[in-house]
């Protein structure tokens, strides 16, 4: 396993992280605790979760990941694991986070963090992002801007304060963003600059070779403002694995839950799969392989969250980390990439 620092922070993480979110509904606290192990055994010493999950999101699965994952914890060395989580956002119906949360404002935020510190059983996180933006932007499958549809939030620039004061009384030693555009970053890292406030050490965003929207304005401005990219849905919730190209009824979140295709349901990403499938199979590769070899080694990607079900699945996750891709198959991705750019925004 390799290690990366994130941004401009003490972070040292490994290149793949384990993510969480299944924990509490699709896997239990045993076998949550089974693929922390396994991860760890790999040389991962990087968790990601959130105050929202489990999922689906539920006022019955709500917190029960954190609460999993704390339960691990408290027999780990906390110096030893790099633990990250995020505060839900506004604006996503999820009336029973605080009443359905307003903004990132000090109330949201205060009563957000100390709850998932009790939940993980630990006095500071390492990493506290915000799970997405305050204000209107396209994310979660809507793929352009709509200024009909902005909304109040709170400022940045207090937002950034109230995470100020966390950082200063150790609660937290470093913070994210998640789901951003390249605004919300210049944004937050020119008002961290200005004010002497903490600065954005992350975004964690979806990156996959469905979604490559990253590679044009957000791949520049993190690089220049090292702030490093987190990859989440590698696998494009499982439609990269190739597994609903002959079964669309095949187990999986997309499946067993409603509201989960959205983003993944647009003309071009069965053609893509397609392709990309084919090719993977050409070269002696299962999809899975391609793509999350793809992912785990793009320069922009500090560190990719993987997630699994089953530990088998787990197994094809951390494997693929030994698969190196030959620049033939590179330029074959990039071909496709270019005949259905970014079918799942």
């Amino acid at each position: 396993m390799d290690y990366v620092t994130l941004g401009q922070s003490s972070l040292k993480v490994s290149r793949l992280c384990i993510g969480t979110m299944t924990f509490g509904v699709q896997n239990s606290e045993a076998e949550g605790h089974a693929q922390l192990d396994r991860a760890f055994a790999a040389g991962i010493n990087f968790v990601d979760t959130a105050e929202m999950y489990a999922v689906p999101p539920s006022a019955e699965s709500y917190g029960k990941t954190e609460q999993i994952v704390g339960t691990w914890l408290k027999r780990q060395p906390r110096d030893k694991v790099i633990l990250a989580t995020k505060a839900t956002g506004p604006g996503r119906s999820l009336s029973w986070i605080r009443g359905g949360p307003s903004g990132f404002d000090a109330q949201n935020l205060t009563e957000a963090l100390d709850s998932s510190l009790k939940r993980l059983q630990t006095d500071y996180v390492d990493l506290y992002q915000l799970h997405w933006p305050a204000r209107n932007q396209p994310m979660f499958g809507q793929w352009q801007y709509e200024p009909d549809k902005e909304r109040g939030g709170t400022d940045i620039r207090e937002t950034l304060e109230v995470l100020a004061g966390f950082v200063s009384a150790g609660k937290v030693r470093h913070v994210g963003v998640s789901n951003e555009h390249p605004w919300g970053v210049m944004r937050f890292t020119q008002l961290a600059e200005a004010h002497g406030l903490p600065r954005i050490v992350s975004t964690q965003n979806a990156y996959n070779l469905l979604n490559r929207t990253y590679d044009t304005a957000l791949a520049e401005v993190c690089h220049r403002e090292q702030v490093s990219l987190l990859a989440y849905s590698p696998l494009g919730f499982g439609f990269l694995s190739g597994k609903y190209l002959d079964n669309p009824g095949a187990t999986g979140r997309v499946t067993q839950f409603s509201g989960f295709a959205q983003r993944y349901s647009k003309p071009n990403v069965e053609p893509a799969v397609r392709a990309y499938a084919a090719l993977a199979r050409e070269h002696g590769l299962t999809p899975s392989q391609l793509a999350l070899a793809w992912c785990y080694r793009r320069w922009c990607v500090a560190s990719t969250i993987i997630g699994a079900t089953t530990m088998a699945q787990l197994e094809e996750d951390l494997g693929a980390w030994d698969v190196r891709l030959s620049e033939e198959v590179l330029a074959a991705v990039d071909a496709i990439h270019l005949r259905y750019t970014n079918p799942a925004p």
